[in-house]
């Protein structure tokens, strides 16, 4: 991955207040403003519900938590840590947290607050967790799909692109116009993974489809997801996906009647008629399976970047709008994904230019995935370039 240079966040919105995990569960978004004097004092207040030497687990969040997306996940991901360890453990979170000088803050209050375990779950985090780990060596730090490492921090991600395939399949099997719509955040290796990995699913059934991609330029602001959604559709697409934070696509689509595909998190309630299925990212294990590393000094800072054969990537319930065959034959992949038979990014793969950039047979390793910067074949929008 390059330095980040492209938040996961909501530029607008400011910064949160800071919960404890005792507060009732949220039914819709709202904001809040933190200081980082309250931030300090709510750090020493008492929670009846944990044991006086309960470990402190802090988690950041770059959107609302809401009821579904990126960070919904990561918080039922908090919750069933909660609930696996119990009175071992004491978390809190901030959310929606904007990268900067307020990310970089609300990590460090953490750290110092006396939290032991420090989950940042956004790529634009990366830069601040390191800066913060070297000033606190005792305080373990995770960092939600970047790169960098040290004796006390590493990063955490989930193969997104096993779902990302298995979805494009389907499309490529439905699409009546072939011409399949994607809203992208921005041109990062995680994302374009997900955009690559869907136009390999389509053109393994179809190689007529073409991919079209409209940038948000932004990890969660509805209004301009729904905008590109719009914008696709007009364009043709009758198949629609995202790799940004809210429900906007899915809505979107089932608002004038074309097939979609959720992210993060099952997103059918928002499109019970046009979502065919979700990649849906799931935390808990991997969560509680650190932490109780870190309590028993087993921890070692190792990446871990899980699939579907750990239970961190899975689909939703396939729509029965989805025909049978097209059915079984996504279950047969996902069963062979699972297995570690079928690599989604297994050569030959070419880029647009029609250049190689895995050979025939070849299956792409972590190190090369993670510095993807190129679209495949069958995208027909192209990378922006840099100024």
């Amino acid at each position: 991955h390059p330095a980040s240079s492209t938040p996961r966040s909501s530029a607008a919105a400011p910064v949160p207040t800071f919960r404890p995990s005792e507060e009732p569960k949220m039914t819709h978004r709202r904001q809040f403003v933190l200081s980082a004097a309250a931030l300090a004092v709510a750090a020493t207040l008492p929670f009846a519900a944990h044991a006086a030497d309960a470990a402190k687990v802090g988690f950041v969040y770059v959107s609302p938590i809401g009821d579904a997306g990126w960070t919904y996940q990561h918080d039922l991901g908090r919750k069933e840590l909660e609930k696996t360890l119990g009175g071992r453990i004491e978390t809190r979170y901030v959310e929606n947290v904007a990268e900067g000088a307020d990310a970089e803050r609300v990590i460090r209050e953490f750290a110092a607050s006396g939290s032991k375990i420090v989950f940042a779950t956004s790529f634009g985090y990366m830069n601040y967790v390191e800066r913060v780990a070297r000033q606190f060596p005792n305080v373990t730090f995770l960092h939600a799909t970047g790169y960098k490492s040290a004796k006390n921090f590493a990063p955490y991600n989930a193969r997104f692109y096993e779902g990302r395939y298995l979805n494009g399949v389907i499309a490529g099997k439905m699409t009546k116009s072939n011409v399949l719509g994607y809203v992208g955040a921005f041109p990062i290796p995680e994302v374009l993974q997900g955009i690559n990995a869907f136009t390999l699913g389509a053109r393994s059934v179809n190689p007529n489809v073409e991919v079209r991609v409209i940038w948000a330029n932004s990890w969660y602001d509805p209004g301009k997801e729904r905008e590109a959604a719009m914008t696709l559709i007009s364009q043709g697409a009758d198949m629609l996906t995202h790799h940004t934070d809210s429900t906007a696509t899915v809505q979107a689509a089932e608002e004038k009647g074309v097939y979609a595909f959720g992210y993060h998190s099952d997103m059918s309630k928002y499109a019970p008629k046009s979502q065919l299925t979700a990649t849906t990212h799931h935390w808990g294990e991997f969560y509680a399976r650190t932490v109780d590393a870190v309590l028993g000094g087993t921890w070692k800072p190792e990446g871990v970047w899980g699939g579907m054969k750990d239970g961190m990537i899975r689909l939703a319930p396939l729509n029965p709008a989805i025909p049978a065959d097209v059915q079984a034959m996504v279950k047969e992949l996902q069963g062979r994904i699972t297995a570690g038979s079928l690599h989604p990014f297994t050569g030959p793969v070419l880029d647009q230019a029609g250049k190689e950039r895995l050979a025939a047979g070849a299956v792409m390793d972590d190190a090369t995935l993670g510095k993807m910067d190129y679209f495949v074949q069958g995208v027909g929008s192209r990378l922006p370039t840099a100024k």
